[in-house]
């Protein structure tokens, strides 16, 4: 943001048909390759770990080297294309994507697959803002915000539940080869709609200054530590790697001076005293709320599946629906949203989020993805409804302040997006790995060698064995390991149950505080004075 007064908008005519439909089929090829991208290395970790030779642990650092410059590169990203122009920015950006995307294909060991993982999150980052700007380039203005908007959040919040529906088949008996060859295909695509289809040019401006760049690396560097630190806080447990917590600790502190820094500015990289608004921080705390209780459907049911032994290529049907069920979502906000009806769509989606994750909360060891196909498109369904209001609310508020306003909003929402995604799975994850243990600790003190239910299960067991192990002392052994291996799965499906009462308690909550705030708002407009007709 700089202090100068921003350019006259320039007024195009609008194109014709079949060229508009171009820029959206181009915008919705550059969400799927950003969302595609992004899914496969999240939904893929085991095969990752198999074809490097690692742990999953140790495959886990992928996630986290792609996300890190995903949430930290739109600070500078969006300086960059105001400076230098929309034609030059998408050209490189999507050009840079290609090479790393062709990168990918020859990956061979751990070390190079997390730098390629890193180059790959960071060619990314323009795609978001590139599907954006295709979506809206061919729609009038009216139409920008009702249709370009959450048109483009559909498809780009599909992109990676999509990965999970099509990785089993990409993989198959061949690896990751097939991934990664999809991907570059894609990339190459999506090259050829940026260079056919360019984007209209606008005018420049100088808005990147030295100290901006002092700025981003204690902003960026702040989000890769919490970026870390939520990735791998909870398979490490938390406690057990010290050096997660000297690590967020220097995160909290460059993020701390990076705030110093900018708020002495006359012309920072982000304004904060507007972001720390009531009205954006309410924003912010509304968009992280959002994140953090869809984390059940990113970090629930694919893990509950996984501890129960259920393959990728089952699960490809409750994914699909998932994906349908956003659609869906997204089409309604086409026809209902409005300004005047941001509450509503909120409360709706609340009490949607809540109803399918209390379903969720009845799952058994027994239960499969069949069954959670109803409550999971219902969530689907509601993130749809929430996130393009919000974002539409953010920008009104935005355009209330002044154009110069819009680049630090959206520079925030750009980059809390997968940072919040971040840090609400890591929450999700270590409270359900907290009452796994608690729960397994219960069942395991229950499995006594006295205990009447104990004897009958392992005599069932046993029974159960009997033509495959003729030996009864190894039958009995491997009688008494399946009953412990039932015992965690089962202590893994009561934890799951516990974050699912608990997403669904905090949806019912924030419905609670959205429905006394309306209540509040309409009793303070009925109450306030009103104008004399005759002053």
């Amino acid at each position: 943001m700089t202090d100068a007064a921003p350019p006259p908008p320039v007024v195009h005519p609008p194109l014709p048909v079949p060229r508009a439909l171009a820029y959206m089929g181009a915008s919705v090829m550059l969400a799927l390759s950003q969302g595609l991208g992004q899914g496969f290395v999240s939904a893929n970790i085991p095969q990752f770990a198999g074809d490097l030779g690692t742990t999953t642990t140790q495959a886990s650092w992928l996630v986290a080297a792609y996300m890190i410059p995903r949430a930290s590169l739109p600070l500078l990203l969006i300086k960059i294309r105001t400076q230098y122009g929309l034609p030059r920015f998408a050209e490189l950006g999507i050009i840079a994507y290609v090479v790393v995307a062709f990168a990918s294909v020859w990956i061979s060991d751990f070390r190079s697959a997390v730098v390629v993982q890193t180059l790959s999150g960071a060619a990314a980052a323009p795609l978001s803002t590139l599907a954006f700007l295709y979506m809206l380039e061919p729609l009038p203005q009216h139409w920008k915000m009702r249709l370009g908007l959450p048109a483009a959040m559909a498809v780009m919040m599909s992109g990676p539940t999509l990965a999970r529906v099509v990785s089993p088949a990409l993989i198959g008996d061949g690896g990751l080869t097939g991934v990664h060859l999809t991907a570059l295909g894609m990339a190459m695509v999506s090259l050829m709609l940026v260079f056919r289809l360019p984007l209209r040019p606008v005018p420049h401006q100088k808005v990147i200054q030295a100290l901006d760049f002092v700025s981003f690396a204690l902003i960026g560097f702040g989000f890769a530590g919490l970026t870390i630190g939520f990735v791998m806080g909870p398979i490490h447990s938390w406690t057990d790697a010290p050096w997660i917590g000297m690590l967020l600790a220097a995160s909290a502190g460059s993020l701390a001076v990076a705030v110093a820094l900018e708020l002495n500015r006359a012309a920072p990289l982000l304004d904060i005293r507007w972001l720390v608004s009531p009205a954006m921080l309410h924003l912010t705390a509304t968009l992280f709320l959002f994140r953090l209780i869809l984390s059940e459907q990113s970090a629930g049911a694919p893990r509950m599946f996984q501890a129960l032994g259920v393959a990728p290529a089952q699960m490809t049907g409750l994914f699909a629906v998932i994906v349908a069920a956003s659609l869906l979502g997204g089409l309604a906000c086409v026809a209902w949203m409005r300004p005047n009806r941001v509450p509503a769509l909120h409360l709706t989606a609340l009490l949607l989020i809540a109803a399918g994750a209390f379903m969720d909360a009845q799952a058994t060891i027994d239960t499969r993805p069949q069954q959670m196909i109803v409550s999971q498109a219902l969530i689907g369904f509601a993130g749809m409804l929430f996130l393009p209001p919000a974002m539409m609310a953010g920008l009104v508020q935005a355009l209330a302040r002044g154009p110069q306003y819009l680049l630090s909003f959206v520079i925030v929402f750009i980059s809390t997006q997968p940072l919040g995604g971040v840090l609400g799975s890591g929450l999700f994850t270590t409270f359900i790995n907290h009452r796994q243990a608690a729960h397994y600790a219960t069942l395991t003190e229950q499995l006594a060698a006295s205990d009447p239910a104990t004897i009958q299960a392992i005599a069932r067991a046993a029974a159960a064995l009997t033509a495959a192990i003729p030996d009864a002392a190894a039958r009995r052994a491997q009688a008494v390991q399946q009953v412990a291996q039932e015992a965690s799965a089962q202590s893994w499906v009561m934890a799951y149950n516990d974050a699912y009462a608990l997403t669904a308690l905090i949806a019912l909550a924030a419905a609670s505080a959205l429905v006394l705030h309306l209540l509040r708002d309409r009793l303070a407009l009925r109450m306030a004075p009103k104008p004399d007709p005759n002053p």
